[in-house]
């Protein structure tokens, strides 16, 4: 993230200084550099009253996933999700500690659990390791787990919601169909490509055999929240999934009768769930609310950079330029011009991706409801930051061959944004 952002700043600042030395008194009302550093300082106050914006929205879909997961939902989805993860995972033991973290991260990320997500999949990279018959290199479970974790199947992406509520949507629940349907799609692709890359990028087999002692360390305990993800039958699995697969035309048919009871629903379920489970609710929705108070708080340095660089690249002429040639393209097949930027962003940077979000779906002249605003968002919950996974949950563990891991996810990444396309077409046209 270093390095693209110090090529955003100075693509602009060159390029504007060479429309600079070109400039002719009179041909416009400023010079160039003059717009530049307006668009600088402009871009600053903008990001900080975004962020000032969205605390209020944040802390309460923070508090009511506080609620939830302090009421045990992580462990009935995790339980949903073991049955069918033995089976993508069959190098893994099914009663190993890897199996559990795997499924917590992914039970998690469902939720829009990202802070809860990171640390599972730490453990669960940390426990696949024990596995691995070769030193600082990916196996066939890391690669796969790395591609689901990058293409997620999401339920709940309360952080777009939250952020498209307070850009004044008339829908902030609008994209659970079309994320939901972007999501299941991506995996299904990320599968089926990892399966296939890791035909083609082998392990070593002398590696192998000189490194098979690490097959042998010992398991250490179990958390309580592992030992508590068992599974239930597979057929309880199987019509779990069959009815998440029905959400979607369900969501499409009947979403403007039941749009607008999506969020009272959620926040009366959630805390339902919680009184139901003897959880108190109260107290544990304040401490959810204090964490999205923090949250929001923690992205404004990080929204100032990348709208900054974003608006300098606007002021200087040099995003223009690159949409325009790009767009030629990628407008044939659903996916606009403005929309470009956030999904060549969502790989490299969450952080980022969230601060264009947000800038494009707070522009007047697009807006959160049109086919922009609604694809844009789709975007931000159908893909996650592949980089900077990667480097957490690979460097955790010092894996330093990562065979086909990238490719796996870069693949799930592109199908995300093209199922997103599909679904927002398909939904809201």
């Amino acid at each position: 993230m270093n390095k693209l952002f110090i090529f955003l700043v100075f693509s602009a600042v060159v390029f504007a200084g060479w429309q600079q030395i070109h400039f002719i008194p009179g041909q416009a009302d400023q010079m160039p550099m003059e717009i530049l550093s307006k668009a600088m300082i402009d871009s600053a106050g903008a990001a900080v009253e975004l962020a000032i914006g969205l605390i209020g929205v944040m802390a309460l879909f923070l508090g009511l996933m506080k609620v939830a997961e302090a009421g045990g939902m992580l462990t009935i989805l995790a339980k949903l999700i073991r049955p069918l993860m033995v089976r993508l995972f069959p190098e893994v033991p099914a009663d190993h500690p890897a199996m559990g973290a795997m499924i917590l991260n992914l039970a998690a990320n469902a939720l829009g659990l990202g802070n809860a997500a990171t640390p599972f999949g730490i453990r669960a990279m940390q426990e696949l390791d024990r596995l691995n018959p070769v030193e600082g290199q990916a196996t066939n479970a890391m690669a796969l787990f790395m591609a689901i974790n990058t293409s997620s199947v999401t339920l709940l992406p309360t952080g777009v919601i939250a952020l498209r509520a307070a850009a004044g949507s008339a829908d902030p629940a609008a994209i659970l169909p079309t994320t939901l349907f972007a999501t299941l799609g991506s995996t299904v692709i990320a599968i089926i490509a990892c399966k296939f890359y890791q035909r083609i990028f082998k392990q070593n087999p002398a590696e192998q055999s000189q490194n098979n002692k690490r097959m042998h360390r010992d398991k250490e305990p179990e958390t309580p929240l592992e030992q508590g993800s068992k599974g239930y039958p597979l057929w309880v699995s199987i019509l779990a999934f069959g009815l998440l697969v029905l959400m979607i035309p369900a969501a499409v048919f009947f979403g403007r009768s039941i749009s607008s009871w999506i969020l009272p629903g959620l926040m009366a379920g959630f805390l339902g769930f919680g009184w139901y489970r003897k959880v108190l609710v109260y107290e544990v929705f304040v401490e959810g609310a204090k964490e999205g108070f923090q949250v929001a708080l923690r992205i404004i340095p990080y929204m100032v950079a990348i709208l900054v660089a974003v608006g300098m690249l606007k002021a200087s002429g040099v995003l223009q330029l690159l949409v325009t040639a790009i767009s030629r393209v990628t407008s044939g097949f659903g996916l606009p011009a403005e929309a470009l930027p956030m999904a060549i962003m969502r790989p490299l940077s969450g952080s980022g991706a969230y601060a264009i979000l947000a800038s494009i779906i707070n522009d007047p002249a697009i807006g959160p409801d049109s086919y922009t605003g609604l694809l844009v968002s789709t975007l931000q919950g159908s893909t996650e930051t592949t980089f900077y996974v990667m480097a957490v949950y690979f460097g955790a563990v010092q894996i330093r061959k990562i065979r086909h891991a990238l490719a796996a996810a870069l693949t799930a990444d592109i199908a995300g944004i093209v199922f997103a396309v599909l679904a927002c077409s398909m939904f809201i046209n």
